[in-house]
């Protein structure tokens, strides 16, 4: 298991669960960052951050610090993404 910000380029993953209760990861949850959801890292912003993923068919970015928040399991290698 690890993080999404781990994931890299076109790489997918299955969401575990949402680290904290809080108003960060109740945002997340809402989101779409529920577990059992397919995300798919497509790419960082130049500086690093944010990172886009595409989760429930939306594409969404956020921030390094809280896709550190988002436990996952890999579940393919990493793609070529146009």
């Amino acid at each position: 298991m690890t993080t999404l910000d781990q994931l890299q380029p076109g790489q997918m993953a299955k969401i575990v669960r949402i680290d904290g209760f809080d108003g960060i990861a109740s945002r997340l949850r809402e989101m779409g960052f529920v577990p059992g959801q397919s995300v798919q890292f497509l790419r960082s912003a130049p500086l690093g951050d944010p990172l886009k993923c595409s989760v429930q068919g939306s594409r969404i970015a956020v921030r390094c610090g809280e896709a550190r928040r988002v436990l996952i399991e890999p579940i393919a290698e990493p793609a070529l993404v146009s």
